[in-house]
């Protein structure tokens, strides 16, 4: 026995209208030709992390700019890390790198890498804690 089937109901002045397909996308019906055309033929790339913050200098483009560089500008005013700017870009991680590395290049954006913190505390930090544990 098979459930019953739904049937959508139209208005009669003609068919429901089709939804804008999302730009930008390369897995779901997207344009992959645009995102070369976005990064160009070189595709050099920094060396940029998903939690590299990015802050613009000013968030006014310049008029060279791209359409996805004034974005980016716009939303560095306050300072952003990669993986949030992909995201409401709606671009892949590795097109953004690209626009962020011509960018970087002219001193545009200003990139804050994370803070790798060392292995091993420094010895003489834990001596102190040590030595004032000791006087307790």
């Amino acid at each position: 026995m098979t459930p019953p089937q739904r049937q959508r109901r139209f208005p009669q002045d003609g068919p429901p209208p089709q939804p804008a397909a999302p730009a930008g996308k390369e897995g779901e019906g997207g344009n992959p030709e645009r995102l070369y055309v976005v990064t160009g033929p070189d595709g050099e790339r920094a060396d940029l992390d998903l939690v590299t913050l990015i802050v613009a200098g000013s968030p006014d483009p310049p008029p060279s700019a791209t359409p996805e560089q004034a974005a980016l500008l716009r939303l560095c005013a306050a300072p952003l890390s990669v993986a949030e700017l992909s995201a409401y870009l709606n671009l892949p991680f590795s097109v953004v790198t690209v626009l962020l590395t011509e960018m970087l290049a002219a001193e545009l954006v200003q990139a804050r890498f994370p803070i790798v913190r060392k292995a091993l505390p420094d010895r003489s930090l834990l001596e102190a804690v040590m030595h004032g544990l000791q006087r307790l």
